[in-house]
């Protein structure tokens, strides 16, 4: 079950981040980390599992329509990629089992899309469909506490965790709902990063 060791505030609401569970992130995609179907289906099954304490539940997805030097034919895998989560496209797509968890839930939920014109690594730089940036609907949806799962835990997790913390959310990343992409980049996260900034992780 998910591991709760942060709380949500008196009188605020708890919200759950997925991040860019997508099809080019996992096995088979153009940027695939590994373990992330496998990260998919534990977060699919966990989402099922009641009672859980969230009271709003946020999906992001990268969604690139022409994000500059973010792409590349030679990437260097630090700030530059191959094409990946192209907008429209199968790749861009959070994986069915989780989108089809997502649709049994009595839960509020929105989806925030990011990166259509840049890099945009964190979660905190895409909005709604209305416009409306991640950490507005988190504060108008009166949420305190953050839980953050997904892809992948050295960059786009950690870039959002961070974010949120920043924004003045408690924020904790649930260690086993999240893979990887470098094992340095993801230690430094975990141990220096994290602790740096105030994030929480709930390990197993």
């Amino acid at each position: 079950m998910w591991k709760h060791s942060v709380e949500p505030m008196a009188d605020l609401s708890k919200a759950l981040i997925i991040v860019d569970v997508q099809g080019d992130f996992v096995e088979g995609g153009s940027l695939a980390v590994e373990g992330g179907r496998a990260l998919a289906e534990r977060i699919a099954t966990e989402l099922l599992v009641e009672p859980h304490p969230y009271d709003l539940i946020v999906t992001t997805q990268d969604w690139h329509v022409d994000p500059g030097k973010h792409f590349s034919e030679t990437p260097n895998f630090v700030d530059s990629w191959p094409r990946h989560c192209v907008a429209d496209t199968p790749g861009a797509e959070i994986l069915p089992g989780v989108t089809e968890a997502l649709s049994k839930l009595n839960v509020n939920q929105e989806i925030v899309l990011k990166g259509q014109y840049e890099d945009a690594y964190s979660g905190f730089m895409g909005r709604n469909d209305y416009g409306v940036k991640l950490a507005d609907i988190l504060r108008e949806a009166g949420v305190g506490s953050v839980d953050v799962v997904g892809l992948a835990a050295d960059y786009c997790v950690a870039s959002t965790a961070i974010d949120a913390a920043r924004e003045g959310f408690r924020t904790q990343v649930l260690l086993n709902y999240t893979e990887g992409i470098s094992a340095e980049l993801v230690a430094k996260a975990f141990t220096v990063d994290f602790p740096r900034e105030g994030v929480s992780i709930a390990y197993p």
